[in-house]
């Protein structure tokens, strides 16, 4: 038979568990609500900056050495072998002082010859001349003879036709007397064409001979030249610079043998980055730091082409130049590019472009913490840049590089 069974009344027990996974499922609901946590970054590895409004100058820095400005080169103009050092690098010349004592038998033989050549070529333009004179004179002769075969052909021709007329000679004779005085007219007539032609001949054969006694001459000069250069001289005043060829040494044609500088006359040639080279003029400040003192110039030359990811920039010396400049001397330049007036600015990022958008971590809870902002920014210096929009004065902001945390948009500083 069926028994009835009477409800089981609720325990303590059974309402506590059910409360408890109650609570436990709001608490999962209220995490799951609640932002992930900041992640935290040290102080003592983070670059920060205030922003500030005021006037910065706007400029480009390079190293660069010392070079003089009147640079002469003395190369080898023929192939040689040093036989004396009459001098050495860093001593004060004048103009013509020996510097170098070179030989080359070869060179000695050649100027030899070309002298040679000269004599024989200016022998043979005299032999020309002289032969040429004889045939004109021979010509001359010819047309004198002829001249007077001539004379005496036109007057037999005349005699013949006086005589025809009375019937005394043959009327063929008459004609034969005739012919032959105009032969005579004709052959007077190309003695002369050829005497002519004669003349007119010597003179271009002079003219050629002449000119190619020229050009021997001016060969032998320039072998004479040569020679001489194996004696090495200062083209000007100044102080040598390397000179370091030994004795016995072959010097192959070309061959720089040193350098004559001024060095009361230098110049600083800068080597600035091609990425900020493209702000600088013609004619802009420059300051450049020797180590033992800063001579202000300006800039007079820019390399249209840059070399090593570097362009070269020439910066003329206004001021007098501070004890212990030297050419070759290295220094710091650092040419003026703009003046910038009332502007917002702060540190230069570790990223970020001139001109561009980049995101930057400010300063907020005293300090404490750093949120993502968006700062619009302008022109650059050397370690400040100018800010457009995103940042006002007084803000703190973080320049470190903060790549890794892309993707966070606050972070706590402990």
């Amino acid at each position: 038979m069926d028994t009835v069974r009477s409800p089981q009344k609720e325990t303590g027990r059974n309402i506590a568990i059910g409360a408890g996974a109650v609570v436990l499922a709001s608490a999962t609901v209220l995490l799951a609500r609640l932002d992930p946590a900041s992640p935290s970054v040290e102080r003592s590895t983070l670059f920060i900056d205030s922003v500030a409004r005021g006037d910065i100058v706007r400029d480009v820095r390079a190293p660069g050495t010392l070079v003089s400005e009147q640079i002469r080169y003395i190369t080898a103009q023929a192939s040689a072998r040093v036989e004396r050092l009459a001098s050495e690098s860093g001593r004060n010349v004048a103009a013509g002082d020996l510097l170098l004592g070179l030989s080359n038998p070869d060179l000695q033989i050649q100027t030899m010859q070309a002298a040679q050549q000269v004599r024989q070529a200016q022998i043979d333009l005299l032999n020309l001349q002289t032969n040429l004179r004889s045939q004109i004179l021979a010509q001359e002769a010819v047309l004198a003879s002829m001249r007077t075969q001539l004379v005496n052909a036109t007057q037999a021709a005349r005699a013949a036709d006086t005589l025809a007329t009375r019937r005394l000679v043959s009327t063929f004779e008459s004609n034969s007397t005739a012919a032959a005085a105009d032969e005579m007219i004709t052959r007077y007539r190309i003695e002369q064409e050829r005497l002519e032609l004669m003349k007119q001949a010597i003179d271009a054969q002079v003219s050629l001979q002449s000119s190619q006694v020229e050009q021997l001459k001016a060969i032998a000069v320039n072998q004479q030249d040569r020679l001489s250069s194996l004696q090495v001289r200062a083209p000007e005043a100044g102080v040598v610079q390397d000179l370091t060829l030994q004795l016995g040494q072959w010097v192959p044609e070309g061959t720089i043998l040193a350098r004559v500088v001024q060095p009361g006359k230098l110049k600083a040639v800068l080597r600035v980055p091609e990425s900020q080279a493209k702000d600088i003029q013609i004619g802009q400040r420059a300051l450049i730091d020797t180590r033992n003192g800063v001579v202000a110039g300006h800039v007079q030359r820019k390399d249209p082409s840059a070399q090593g990811g570097t362009v070269t920039i020439d910066v003329t010396l206004d001021g007098p130049l501070p004890d212990g400049a030297v050419p070759d001397l290295s220094v710091d330049g650092t040419v003026i590019i703009d003046n910038m007036n009332n502007v917002l600015h702060t540190g230069r990022p570790a990223f970020g472009a001139a001109g561009g958008t980049v995101s930057l971590f400010k300063l907020v809870d005293d300090g404490r913490a750093a949120v993502r902002v968006q700062v619009d920014l302008g022109r650059t210096a050397v370690n400040r840049v100018e800010v457009i929009r995103g940042l006002t004065v007084g803000d703190r902001v973080i320049l470190s590089d903060m790549t890794s945390l892309a993707r966070v948009g606050k972070v706590k500083i402990r």
